[in-house]
């Protein structure tokens, strides 16, 4: 046993055991959830239709109230919370074994649904049955900055014991459910492509590497699924998406975890200006739908999802910004060493992007689309028609931080191994470190003008929901391991719980 388990609950464990009862039944107990006993109860003045009918729910004991022959005791599942109360004249059998009983404990109860002198709705039990013994108290109390990496290690005790926690992850899936109808609509195609890849690509980050023993060769897990859905466009599907697990071996922080979700999707005949106005459409649906308002409250302060979104480019924020052109480079070195970013011999266009993030991300309130990126840090977007510098790209922000990223896709071959062969030789320990020679391949073949669009999940669910930290909308977050529980290290904008 581990130090969790308490030796009173130990006790009582074989306690029941000796009396010839089974602790951890093999079989479950069917039962009513709590939240439709309570929309059928009615009030005390208007009572419904269950109330006088004999009923059972399952779940946890959330605590024990004990008045010597009678016993209150709310249980909780899924749905919701509803009192029980205990009567030594209703369960004459049983009543001795409420001494075996703890907060925490997993029971069925069945009996009379009726209320209480205060009118609360109220099962009287006529029949108790435990369904599986708590060994570890439950918290007496779980908040708090010290509690709070407990509650991100144990989030199977936190779902419970927190309030409100359990609300999030729901809204978590209901999120994706209405991503998946509101794409379906548009004619979009789920589908699926691999984790582990030859070659890295689709975005420009540190992955994480393994071993194929039967073909003695590296493989990645992906970073980006964009380059097979892309090749899915080229086979004639026109319109997918995947709600894809990407990995991403880099630092932790309020925005980060090296394992996340991403919705990926790719329209043919679209552009990114089409990217732009699914987008605000999918966030005012899904606002709508998760808070019957597309008002959402995050870090203090309002954001309407309402479309259409604000839109600026990205040079002229750069200019305002830092008073010099972005493809100024002796200007912005001097710009990011005023800064403190970098140092002298630094990939540039890589130090533009940490100038951009400090003096320019940080202030987008939002909901903003920033578009026309610059050309050498968007290789898979294609060249804005007006401005060879720029590429017709966006990304979209809200709070200060970036929640997706879309293209005008390259559909050029030639142009797109140019480009991939610029990324290698740049030595940039973030670009691929060989050519997709196969992706190249594909576009030969004819990839038809493309729009395509990534976002964030989690950090969408952060902003829709209200939470402060990625790790508070992630079921089960990266932590530093302890005692084989489980990688952890604070990078910028670190979690208080780091």
């Amino acid at each position: 046993m581990t130090e969790l388990a308490h030796p009173d609950r130990l006790a009582k464990l074989e306690a029941i055991r000796a009396a010839g009862l089974d602790p951890f039944p093999p079989r479950g107990v069917t039962a009513t959830p709590i939240e439709d006993l309570r929309k059928q109860a009615g009030t005390a003045e208007e009572p419904g239709a269950l109330i006088g009918e004999r009923v059972t729910i399952t779940g946890r004991v959330m605590g024990l109230r004990d008045f010597g022959k009678l016993i209150f005791a709310p249980v909780q599942d899924r749905t919701g919370r509803l009192q029980t109360g205990l009567k030594k004249d209703l369960l004459t059998e049983w009543w001795p074994q409420r001494k075996w009983l703890d907060a925490g404990d997993q029971i069925a109860i069945s009996g009379e649904l009726s209320f209480t002198q205060k009118g609360e709705v109220t099962i009287w039990a006529d029949e108790v049955q435990l369904l599986a013994k708590a060994l570890a108290p439950p918290p007496e109390k779980w908040h708090g900055l010290t509690d709070k990496e407990a509650r991100y290690r144990r989030r199977y005790v936190d779902m419970w014991a927190s309030e409100g926690v359990l609300d999030v992850f729901k809204k978590r899936s209901k999120v994706l459910n209405e991503i998946r109808h509101f794409l379906e609509e548009r004619g979009y195609l789920e589908v699926e492509t691999p984790t582990l890849h030859p070659i890295v690509g689709g975005a420009s980050a540190r992955p994480f590497v393994t071993h194929h023993n039967a073909l003695d060769s590296e493989l990645y897990l992906r970073i980006a699924p964009e380059l097979y859905l892309k090749r899915l466009i080229v086979g004639g599907m026109e319109r997918v998406f995947e709600v894809a697990r990407n990995f991403r071996n880099e630092g932790l922080s309020i925005r980060h975890n090296p394992e996340f979700t991403m919705l990926e999707l790719y329209e043919a005949q679209s552009d990114y200006r089409g990217m732009m106005e699914l987008t605000e459409s999918m966030f005012e649906r899904l606002a709508l739908a998760l808070n019957g308002t597309t008002k959402c409250e995050f870090r203090g302060a309002t954001y309407d999802l309402k479309a259409p979104f604000q839109r600026k480019r990205y040079p002229d924020l750069f200019q305002e910004a830092n008073g010099c052109e972005f493809d100024d480079e002796p200007a912005v070195r001097a710009r990011a060493k005023e800064l403190g970013l970098g140092h002298e011999n630094e990939h540039f266009w890589g130090l533009l992007d940490d100038v951009f993030d400090a003096t320019v991300e940080k202030d987008l309130a939002g909901p903003i689309f920033v578009t026309d990126y610059p050309l050498p840090i968007s290789p898979l977007a294609k060249k804005s028609p007006d401005d060879p510098r720029l590429t017709e790209r966006f990304e979209i922000f809200i709070a200060g931080m970036e929640l997706g990223n879309a293209f005008t896709e390259l559909n050029d071959p030639i142009d797109q191994e140019a480009r991939f062969a610029q990324q290698v030789a740049s030595k940039d320990p973030e670009a691929p470190g060989e050519v997709d020679i196969d992706y190249v391949q594909a576009l030969e073949y004819g990839m038809p003008p493309t729009g395509g669009l990534g976002v964030g999940i989690d950090r969408l669910v952060m902003v829709l929901t209200g939470q402060e930290s990625i790790r508070d909308v992630l079921l089960f977050p990266a932590m530093r391991r302890t005692d084989g529980v489980s990688l952890e290290t604070a990078d910028d904008d670190s979690d208080p719980a780091s």
